[in-house]
């Protein structure tokens, strides 16, 4: 679709235009045409322009998913067990965590260790860069503080203190200017990255957070917990807003979509469900999988939801009607993560039967298995143009393929 801004009244909206119905073979000219007559705010001025965008749309629909992915590189990361894997926005990057109480920070093209972080005292469990702008690191430990790093020198700018437990997950806001981390505690935090302060503690859950996520605007932030429930955040003042409740087991997964109108959250209890970001209200329950639901995720668009489960296999759901579109089978042990590559075509899954597979995302075809690592793989990630991936995996060792 394309997102049209105008101001009315003074204040700026926005409206979208559904190009659902848009294919290769369509004539850009003739549809943006149509569009034209039922809206108002494409005038003269902007006609070549939304022709142009509808065009290069059409361009990228074309492109069918032919690129086959090859293992590029193998890194033996760490002499103990990762944690956790994740790309700068451009992908010319990576970090690890791991058991040996360091995070690296890898050159994906070369495949050379820039830094060590050194300085927790236990696992490095949970770690991410300040995407897009990629000049910062954040690492949370078993240690139970947080650490802020420079990209570019490897150096320290703060430890975070203040969690009585385990730190778990983390997130920067998409400002890059708080840090929020969930514990073990109950508690999540969020911090002042100029300051290196604290500047809040989110209180309400009543068991350990396991996930949290910021929306796309940062306003909002959702923390996932094992007392069943999702809670919904306002970020500038700390309160809570909405308590999510209607999963029956501890949650494992919770994201926004795109728009920050929906909530999807995924569950112990074998069920994934759609929220109201608004109101805090349930909209339906999707995945009936028949083990738990260990990872869910939309796609850039807001279009499709993807459910994995430790019964083996991955659901694609339609977010506006609900549908299931397509189930990929094929792996033959439980799946931990899911998701979709930057373009909302493809989806990737890594496996505990020690392989990352890729699917046609509207079909739910296998279209390539990823195979030799020795151990299950507990992490997959595209970069943002979508064509390299890296898997990580309990063999300690990280696969970059191109």
């Amino acid at each position: 679709g394309i997102i049209l801004e105008y101001v009315e009244g003074g204040e700026s909206k926005t409206r979208s235009i559904d190009l659902l119905d848009l294919r290769p073979d369509t004539d850009a000219t003739a549809l943006v045409e149509e569009i034209q007559k039922r809206e108002p705010l494409i005038t003269a001025s902007c006609l070549e322009h939304v022709i142009h965008l509808v065009q290069r749309l059409q361009e990228k629909l074309g492109e069918k998913q032919k690129h086959k992915f090859s293992l590029f590189k193998v890194l033996r990361t760490h002499i103990l067990p990762l944690t956790n894997v994740a790309f700068n926005k451009s992908g010319s990057r990576f970090i690890t965590g791991s058991y040996d109480r360091t995070c690296k920070l890898w050159d994906t093209e070369s495949g050379e260790e820039l830094h060590s972080l050194e300085g927790h005292r236990n696992v490095v469990y949970a770690i991410a860069f300040n995407n897009p702008y990629g000049d910062k690191i954040a690492t949370g430990s078993f240690d139970k503080t947080c650490k802020l790093w420079s990209t570019e020198t490897g150096k320290c700018f703060y430890t975070f203190r203040g969690h009585s437990a385990e730190i778990v997950c983390l997130s920067f806001n998409p400002q890059s200017t708080l840090l929020a981390t969930g514990s073990m505690d109950t508690t999540a935090k969020l911090w002042d990255l100029e300051k290196g302060e604290e500047v809040a503690t989110l209180n309400g859950h009543s068991a350990e957070i396991i996930a949290l996520s910021f929306n796309t605007t940062g306003d909002r932030i959702i923390t996932g917990s094992f007392d069943h429930t999702v809670i919904v955040w306002d970020v500038g003042t700390g309160r809570l807003l909405h308590t999510l409740i209607g999963h029956r087991g501890e949650i494992s997964s919770a994201q926004f979509n795109w728009d920050c109108s929906l909530i999807v959250t995924g569950s112990m209890d074998k069920t994934c469900m759609l929220w109201d970001a608004a109101a805090g209200t349930p909209v339906a329950t999707l995945a009936v999988h028949g083990k738990e639901v260990l990872d869910v995720c939309f796609d850039r668009a807001g279009q499709r939801i993807a459910t994995a489960s430790a019964d083996g296999s991955a659901r694609v759901y339609n977010a506006a009607t609900k549908e299931c579109i397509a189930k990929l089978e094929g792996h033959e042990d439980e799946i931990s993560k899911v998701c979709f590559n930057p373009r909302g075509n493809c989806i990737l899954t890594a496996s505990s039967d020690k392989t990352a597979r890729l699917w046609d995302a509207a079909t739910g075809h296998c279209l390539q298995i990823l195979e030799g690592h020795a151990d299950e793989i507990f992490s997959c990630a595209f970069n943002y143009k979508g064509d390299t991936i890296i898997t990580g995996s309990k063999d300690n060792s990280c696969r970059i393929w191109h």
